[in-house]
């Protein structure tokens, strides 16, 4: 038998741990969306003017943010789903939101990267003939 007050402070505990899992994602996003975004802008300013090469590496950074930043939501969901609602709906829902999520990331690094997350780097190629 299990003792409801130890059942409901653990439950408790555990949806705070996935909402502070959650925080940390949002925090490192929007924090560095705007270090990104000032650092561009004074990127810009000190070159007088927007070069595509910052573009691109503002664009990279924007990514792989968003990317670290799905991974750790994906976290919360994992432990939420797990240790709080263990039903077959919500597994199914934390499996359309990984292979949602999933399917972002690679969106994200081929966008970034220009080539799929299974396939080599380019300078991986030159260090595997070598």
């Amino acid at each position: 038998m299990h003792d409801s007050g130890a059942e409901a402070i653990y439950q408790s505990w555990v949806g705070i741990g996935a909402n502070a899992i959650e925080a940390i994602a949002v925090a490192l996003i929007v924090g560095y969306i705007l270090i990104a975004s000032v650092s561009w802008l004074l990127r810009a300013l000190w070159q007088r003017g927007f070069t595509p090469e910052n573009y691109r590496s503002f664009r990279s950074t924007l990514g792989r943010v968003m990317l670290l930043g799905l991974e750790i939501l994906i976290a919360a969901d994992v432990v939420r789903t797990v240790a709080l609602e263990r039903t077959l709906m919500s597994f199914e829902a934390l499996g359309l939101l990984v292979v949602i999520r999933t399917f972002l990331s690679w969106s994200i690094v081929l966008e970034i990267e220009g080539r799929w997350p299974w396939e080599p780097r380019p300078t991986d190629v030159r260090k595997a003939r070598e």
